[in-house]
């Protein structure tokens, strides 16, 4: 590096996740430079296609490369990663949250602190690519709080299993995919000492009902949470017990948030100062996220990535999916989460997603990919059951996996 980046600054990280990787995100984020998380197996047009619009001052695309960037001293972080939406359909965009002022600093650290329980005696547990916002923003709050951090590498049920047993963590961030093939693999070798877990957070996709169960009998008492969030920002957090007593919500909103929905269930989470971001070059696209909040709000502004869902009285939420995932079938609006929730609940349904696909006579045509050994016609007696005619998938294809990102969401436009 000829001469030191200036704050604002912008420093994309195309290299495994490492102690020097975390140490080095760190480090720049001290100095007020952001770095921009990106997977380091991206192919030269992918990444030329999602940094061009960012314009980064250096891209770092070998781990030596990171001993440049200076070592954390312990100061806190001027702003968020620029991560970029995971970008399932289109080109990715970057969320920039700004320069923020030593106020607004601490408010971001403390935040997280106060929800988590971060503290210097943690362990925490990385199972995802660092480059992905929630394990880069556990791992970073265990740093800040002292503690130390566990990073065993690319994903092995095995390898996660032997860090358990050696390291005993206190915590650890996964996504539903994750706990299948743990417990898949701890019912070869048994379960391992579970005791050091405080808190075991999953998010990223829909967790199947008889997984979330075995994720609450198999940890400690009260370890386990929910929560729901974005790339922009997070929204909500859900004791398991709260779960339990309410089966299928993700929670209520996080201290310091207030949720609302408009008419259609399109979800809006109004947030302090700290939370708020801009999409890079792309001001139409912010200003459709944000809206003022009404008098009295957590914030003065409120922001939605289009996600639907329901509020009950007692103001938990529940998903009803996105509305780029909305299919119109003959007029009628189905939305695929709804549909994947009641055929998940078969007893042979593995796991499942609910896609749309040309029809001449209705428009689109509903149809599900499933995974297990359940037999197709019984799956749609099962359907006639609890689904309207409409919502009844019309077409029913066995796969021996869904096609998903790192980060566990169903990539829906491989399924057709």
């Amino acid at each position: 590096m000829s001469e030191p980046l200036a704050p604002g600054s912008r420093v994309a990280l195309l290299v495994p996740g490492s102690p020097a990787y975390l140490d080095a995100v760190l480090a720049l984020l001290e100095r007020g430079v952001f770095p921009i998380p990106l997977d380091p197996r991206l192919t030269d047009h992918e990444r030329e296609r999602i940094l061009t619009p960012l314009a980064p001052d250096l891209v770092v695309t070998d781990p030596d490369g990171l001993r440049g960037l200076g070592g954390w001293r312990g100061g806190l972080p001027q702003g968020r990663p620029m991560h970029c939406t995971s970008g399932t359909t289109g080109v990715p965009k970057g969320v920039d949250s700004g320069l923020l002022g030593p106020e607004a600093a601490r408010a971001l650290v403390q935040e997280e602190r106060e929800l988590w329980g971060f503290a210097a005696d943690d362990v925490n547990l990385v199972l995802s690519p660092l480059y992905h916002s929630a394990p880069l923003r556990f791992a970073m709050g265990t740093r800040l709080a002292g503690g130390r951090v566990v990073l065993p590498g690319p994903f092995d049920p095995a390898v996660v299993t032997a860090a358990i047993v050696e390291h005993r963590p206190t915590t650890m961030f996964c996504v539903p995919t994750h706990l299948q093939r743990l417990f898949a693999h701890w019912d070869e070798v048994g379960v391992p000492d579970l005791s050091s877990f405080r808190l075991v957070a999953h998010a990223g996709a829909p967790c199947p009902t008889d997984l979330k169960r075995r994720l609450i009998a198999t940890f400690p008492p009260g370890s386990t949470w929910e929560f729901y969030g974005a790339t922009e920002g997070q929204f909500t957090a859900c004791r398991s017990e709260e779960w339990l007593e309410r089966p299928g919500t993700v929670g209520r909103a996080r201290p310091g948030r207030r949720l609302r929905l408009d008419d259609d269930g399109t979800i809006w989470c109004a947030v302090p100062d700290h939370a708020r971001f801009t999409y890079v070059g792309a001001p139409e696209q912010t200003a459709r996220a944000w809206r003022p909040g009404p008098e009295g709000s957590a914030g003065p502004w409120e922001f939605s990535v289009g996600d639907l869902g329901r509020l009950d009285e007692d103001g938990y939420l529940y998903l009803d999916g996105r509305r780029s995932d909305l299919l119109i079938t003959g007029g009628v609006h189905v939305y695929p989460l709804e549909v994947e929730q009641v055929l998940g609940e078969h007893p042979d349904v593995v796991d499942v997603a609910v896609y749309g696909e040309p029809d001449p006579t209705w428009g689109t045509r509903v149809c599900a990919a499933v995974v297990g050994e359940v037999d197709l016609e019984d799956l749609r007696a099962f359907a006639r059951e609890r689904l309207a005619p409409p919502k009844r998938p019309k077409t029913y294809r066995r796969l021996p996996e869904l096609p998903r990102t790192l980060t566990g969401k169903v990539r829906r436009d491989l399924l057709g």
